[in-house]
């Protein structure tokens, strides 16, 4: 479905604004917030990021990176997020936030013992619910602008 954005209105603005005033902004707020109050290292915060963006399937946040005082992460970091199984690049931190995206996107009643074992003994309780939350608001609001098809009409900015 792609939701009907009069001539000249910006897609998400439109959407995410004028089209559900109550709720909309609300939503927006969460999440600039994300980004905005994070702790998270960046490389973590990316990793998760890029995998629910891979598994939403949303072409804007495929092609987003977080930029954090001018850094981001390498070229080659989102295929190494894909593999991140594999993935040389990613170290034990980084590998376990793409790990717990997938899981959370896929199979988050799959969450075991011994993977909240691994996880606390890398993340302490608030930085797992401070991804934890990342987690939400990247399934929710990436897979609301791919299922209405606002991903292929959003502009990076700068581009």
């Amino acid at each position: 479905m792609e939701i009907d954005v009069p001539e000249g209105k910006d897609p998400i603005e439109y959407v995410w604004g004028d089209m559900v005033p109550g709720i909309g902004p609300a939503a927006a707020d969460f999440s600039l917030a994300v980004y905005a109050h994070t702790t998270l290292g960046l490389r973590e915060f990316e990793a998760a990021r890029l995998r629910i963006a891979q598994l939403n399937g949303c072409l804007f946040c495929l092609d987003w990176r977080t930029d954090r005082n001018g850094e981001k992460v390498e070229e080659g970091f989102a295929g190494a997020v894909e593999e991140w199984r594999t993935a040389d690049s990613l170290d034990g931190r980084t590998r376990l936030a793409a790990e717990y995206a997938e899981r959370y996107a896929l199979d988050h009643h799959g969450l075991d013992e011994e993977f909240w074992e691994r996880m606390t003994g890398s993340y302490s309780q608030g930085e797992i619910v401070e991804l934890t939350m990342c987690l939400g608001s990247w399934l929710a609001f990436g897979r609301l602008n791919r299922v209405l098809g606002l991903d292929a009409r959003c502009v990076l900015p700068g581009h």
